[in-house]
């Protein structure tokens, strides 16, 4: 079985080493050899100014002890690949990229996750448990899930998300706890009964609407996965007020079937 990570990058200079170890370096936990599981990691990056991507085509090259000079296995170099967009594009179509580069690739899975360590990459195991055992179309990382599992936010941030959801979830008529999380597992089987093309959410609009189509559109299974969500303690957040007037209007045209 072969699982692609898809990360999407702008100026992480400050994240992407440790994160490139820390999800190649769970090919060697004894689940994911136990299920006969294979990880590859790959990077969207928007030509990032602070060198994110530079840091990417040395690990690529074979240069993995990075700056903190811990090394990875010079095997895990075939199992990182890098998209250079040579603009900023948004996080989704940073997405829509990944799902078919997985689909070309023949890939069997894919898990979306952030580069700042709001996810945690150890959340990867319990991930492929899950699939491994529902054998569903999409597995959500919930922050919600049975209670609010969200580390270092202002009650104002935390409170703005949690409603956001209720209302996201009302609109779509969507029955997820945690439509706007980013963290989440795709069967690209699901994957590839979605028009991927007509996917229109650039910003985080786009978990809303790809939860969405995998339900509504593909008729897919799905279940929820409680996660811990931590806030980034490096690099600068993306979240801007654009993004949220995307994310408000977005899940009306949804509903209205205004995207194919």
């Amino acid at each position: 079985m072969k699982i692609l990570i898809a990360i999407p990058t702008y100026n992480e200079r400050d994240n992407i080493e440790r994160m490139i170890k820390s999800v190649l370096r769970l090919n060697d936990d004894e689940v994911v050899k136990e299920f006969g599981i294979g990880i590859s990691l790959v990077i969207t990056d928007d030509n990032s100014p602070d060198g994110t991507r530079e840091i990417v085509r040395e690990f690529m090259n074979g240069k993995n002890d990075g700056m903190t000079g811990e090394a990875l296995p010079s095997e895990y170099k075939h199992s990182l690949f890098l998209i250079e967009r040579e603009e900023k594009m948004g996080l989704g179509t940073a997405y829509v990229a990944a799902f078919r580069f997985a689909v070309s690739n023949g890939f069997d899975y894919v898990i979306t996750m952030d580069c700042d360590f709001s996810h945690d990459p150890a959340e990867i195991i319990g991930f492929i448990r899950l699939m491994n055992t529902k054998k569903c179309g999409m597995v959500v990382g919930s922050r919600y899930r049975g209670g609010i599992r969200i580390i270092n936010w202002s009650m104002k941030r935390l409170l703005i998300s949690y409603f956001a959801n209720i209302y996201a979830s009302f609109v779509t008529g969507v029955k997820v706890d945690d439509l706007t999380g980013g963290f989440n597992m795709y069967d690209v089987n699901c994957l590839k009964k979605i028009n991927l093309s007509g996917v229109h959410s650039r910003g985080y609009a786009f978990q809303i609407e790809m939860k969405y189509r995998m339900i509504r559109g593909t008729g897919c299974s799905f279940t929820e996965y409680p996660i811990i969500f931590y806030e980034r303690t490096m690099g600068k957040s993306k979240m801007s007020n654009s993004i949220i007037f995307e994310a408000f209007f977005g899940v009306i045209k949804l509903r209205l079937g205004l995207y194919k």
